[in-house]
């Protein structure tokens, strides 16, 4: 038997026992065995067969079937379109978001550029300030050395000068007796 002539898959009547029934599984028997359907499950079998055949879908008829083509052909078209459509739109929005994002890129650019000369211009405040003060202080210093150093120099001036003229001095004159009468 060729396999498009075998009965699709299924119980039927044991060909080895009459009395039971065995699967066919499109190909071959199983080993699977059951007892035949009883009264009700044959009852319950026919109910099931008569629904599906009363709601079985069926195929149009060659008409319908050529207008069915022509709508997918016109649906295909109106698809293409649906697509030129949404991809028009998914462009323009892309680009408006592209124009949002510089616009707002731009004016974040003019935010930061004043903030960047402010903080600039005041450190270069701070250096100058702190340059000024350190000429000062530096200036200062100096002029101190110079003070410091010329009355420095002065003092030790005076010094040796009260030691030289304490040696080159005459003696001083030695009174004895009472302050009226000069020593002979």
């Amino acid at each position: 038997m060729r396999r498009v002539d075998a009965p699709r898959a299924g119980w039927y009547p044991d060909p080895e026992s009459r009395t039971n029934l065995r699967w066919w599984d499109g190909l071959d028997w199983t080993d699977a065995r059951r007892a035949p359907p009883s009264q009700a499950e044959l009852i319950s079998f026919e109910q099931q067969a008569a629904f599906e055949a009363a709601h079985r879908l069926e195929p149009p008829t060659t008409a319908i079937a050529s207008s069915a083509v022509d709508a997918a052909r016109s649906s295909r078209a109106d698809s293409q379109q649906v697509i030129e459509d949404v991809r028009r739109a998914a462009r323009s929005e892309v680009d408006r978001a592209a124009d949002v994002f510089a616009r707002q890129a731009r004016a974040m650019q003019q935010d930061i550029a004043p903030l960047i000369s402010q903080y600039t211009n005041r450190l270069i405040r701070w250096v100058r300030f702190a340059v000024i003060v350190a000429t000062v202080l530096l200036i200062a210093y100096f002029v101190f050395q110079v003070v410091a150093q010329a009355s420095l120099f002065e003092w030790i001036g005076d010094r040796i000068d009260n030691l030289t003229d304490q040696e080159s001095a005459p003696t001083p004159l030695r009174l004895s007796g009472p302050p009226w009468t000069v020593g002979t």
